[in-house]
């Protein structure tokens, strides 16, 4: 686009604003060689005003005006041969001045040989003078021009101002790459640093981030960009929480070195292996002892698409089992499970079954037990994580323990082999609706149990129970918690200092539930051994340093992620247990033990479901949760076990939030 002089007549400025920035290049080229021959002429002009040979009045001479078209043709012929006048305005200062200076040596130095040769115009201090002036007014013509240059474009559209956060070299390099940038315009730096306020960096201030209200509003500030590489991921998102929370829009780049390929680029969140947090060496449990036990059955196993459920599918699958039933009432758990277990079981002859559905569905369990054949049902399926039953009482009862009612019973009557239900070291003594509705799950697994003796039929269906703690890695655990926290900069939250958990990982866990459910002899309630408790506290350090983090406390205040402690919830215990009467007795495997727990009679058993039955049916998660409390407590008063300093009436209100 040519510039159209006519636009200075017509007076209209924006027209004219827009003709002088979108000129052509070749245009601009010409303009910028004009630069450095207006250039010489004015410091021509000066310095024959300052030399005291020529004196304060100039009057033209013909010489004078030969060695000013001499200067010029040499500003124009130099500038053409150096590129000088392609160079471009947002590049010049990095590659342009250099350029400027030996032109300025090339005029001076002609300046010479015409004082020498054609007539002793100069004295030797004014040709010095006339090549400083040179350099000096093409280097500031081209910065000023630069400016207008940007002010034509930021009238033409919008230009965002940012703050750069790291005054480093990355930041350096960022603040020099973006002056080429016509959309965006860099006002200063932010750095933790405070030897660097005040300072200047690529010709802008360093500012400390106490000081960004300020700032921002002053230059009108929207964006602020992290270039910080070198810093901890968490550190890095704290930050930007901080900033998008007083309203800016945050932006981050890894160092320059990265982009190009010299440094890797690194998550400093590197997944850690579950049992590398285990206070022990996790069981190698063979499981050619216990494939007998299922070894060409067809085997069913409810909440299939959960993270025990899952794990046990898939140990099933080296068993060899004529065919595996997943009973799951979540569509994308079971389409994932049957997905993952169709393509293991590829070289097997086992068929997979999905089924979706729950198992408080008396005829859906019903018609799936007989029309697939089962032999061996492991019920794993539990509304398990706490706080959402605490919230959520009449559901939780109902899947809990009327669902394994529903499931125990009809296996019974379908002639079912084995029945193994998957529990919780939280039916000990509980303090929540979820113990509480897994202890109800293990006595009326219990009663199944005793019905069958006193049916005094020896192929009756072998009803056993499996307890263990908490499951590195699975979703009701602190494992996936702690990761998220970390992950953008914690605080990791406890809720105290001293609470402590039982944890087995994921295999070794299904590995030995599946151990002693070969090993039931009927009514058997195994415990796990799960080793010494871990505490949580020791928990969260250890997967911040496994991080390559550091905890942030009173000791390294300049610590990466800093751990929380809350208050210890109601209905919440420092320390769990894996059995009610401690009374154990060994088994085959050094690791499985048989709990001597006699609970509820078969009476209370029957009145207990007909009461919760009645509660469900008021609709009122007051009246069930006093109800399950009651049989709880009868259970404890049963077993000589209720403790009075840990009185079950502290049950946690509804909606209360737990650790694990």
């Amino acid at each position: 686009m040519a510039f159209d002089l006519s636009l200075i007549y017509k007076k209209d400025l924006p027209a004219l604003l827009g003709a002088l920035r979108d000129m052509r290049r070749e245009h601009k080229q010409v303009l910028l060689l004009l630069i450095d021959v207006i250039v010489v002429f004015m410091a021509f002009g000066v310095v024959l005003f300052l030399d005291p040979t020529v004196g304060r009045v100039w009057q033209p001479t013909l010489e004078q005006l030969g060695v000013l078209t001499l200067l010029t043709c040499s500003a124009a012929v130099g500038s053409g041969l150096l590129g000088l006048h392609k160079v471009q305005l947002k590049s010049y200062e990095a590659r342009g001045m250099a350029r400027s200076a030996i032109l300025g040596g090339i005029i001076g130095f002609m300046a010479w040989i015409a004082n020498f040769i054609l007539t002793p115009l100069f004295s030797g201090s004014a040709i010095v003078l006339l090549t400083t002036l040179f350099v000096i007014g093409s280097v500031l013509a081209r910065f000023m021009l630069l400016q207008i240059v940007r002010q034509l474009y930021s009238y033409g559209g919008p230009v965002t101002k940012v703050l750069i956060y790291g005054a480093g070299m990355t930041g350096m390099q960022l603040a020099l790459a973006l002056r080429a940038s016509d959309s965006m315009r860099v006002v200063g730096f932010l750095d933790d640093n405070s030897a660097m306020n005040g300072l200047s960096v690529a010709g802008l201030t360093v500012h400390q981030p106490t000081q960004i209200s300020k700032v921002a509003s002053l230059h009108g500030v929207s964006r602020v960009l992290l270039a910080m590489p070198s810093v901890s991921q968490p550190k890095l998102t704290r930050i930007a929480r901080r900033l998008t929370d007083m309203g800016f829009e945050v932006q981050s780049l890894p160092s320059f070195a990265q982009l190009v390929g010299v440094e890797t680029l690194v998550d400093a969140l590197k997944q850690a292996l579950p049992d590398s947090f285990l206070s022990r060496e996790a069981v190698d449990a063979n499981m050619l002892g216990a494939c007998g036990v299922y070894e060409g059955k067809s085997v069913m196993v409810s909440g299939a698409g959960g993270s025990i459920g899952s794990e046990l599918c898939r140990q099933l699958l080296l068993c060899k089992p004529r065919r595996l039933v997943l009973l799951e009432s979540n569509e994308h758990a079971l389409y994932q499970i049957n997905d993952e277990l169709i393509e293991l079981g590829q070289k097997s002859d086992c068929e997979i079954v999905p089924i979706l559905g729950t198992v408080t569905e008396r005829r859906l369990v019903q018609i799936a037990l007989v029309t697939h054949d089962v032999q061996v049902v492991l019920h794993a399926a539990a509304y398990k994580h706490v706080p959402m039953v605490e919230a959520n009482v009449l559901a939780g009862i109902v899947n809990n323990i009327f669902g394994t009612a529903i499931l125990a019973r009809e296996a019974a009557d379908a002639g079912v082999e084995r029945f193994v239900l998957v529990s919780t070291d939280k039916a000990v003594r509980p303090k929540g609706v979820m113990g509480a509705t897994k202890r109800m799950a293990e006595l009326v697994v219990a009663d199944c149990a005793r019905r069958q003796r006193l049916d005094g039929d020896n192929r009756g269906t072998v009803f056993c129970m499996v307890r263990f703690g908490n499951v590195l890695g699975s979703s009701g655990s602190v494992i996936p918690r702690f990761q998220e926290q970390i992950a953008t900069g914690g605080p990791i939250t406890l809720t105290h200092p001293d609470i402590q958990r039982f944890f087995m990982t994921i295999q070794e866990a299904t590995q030995l539930v599946l151990r002693a459910g070969a090993m039931a002899t009927g009514g058997d309630a195994f415990v796990l051994d799960m080793g010494k408790p871990v505490r949580i506290a020791d928990l969260a350090k250890m997967m911040v340093e496994s991080a390559g983090l550091t905890v942030r406390d009173a000791r390294n205040p300049d610590g990466d992620i800093e751990i929380m402690v809350t208050k210890l919830r109601p209905g919440e215990k420092l320390y769990e247990e894996l059995s009610i009467t401690n009374e154990q007795s060994s088994t085959d495997h050094p690791k499985i033990f048989v709990a001597k727990e006699s609970g509820l009679s078969e009476f209370q058993i029957t009145r207990a479901l007909a009461g919760l039955r009645r509660a469900i049916a008021s609709g009122d998660p007051d009246i069930a949760r006093k109800e399950l409390l009651h049989w709880v407590r009868q259970d404890l008063d049963a077993l000589r076990a209720l403790r009075v300093e840990e009185p079950i009436a502290a049950i946690s209100p509804p909606g209360a939030f737990w650790t694990d």
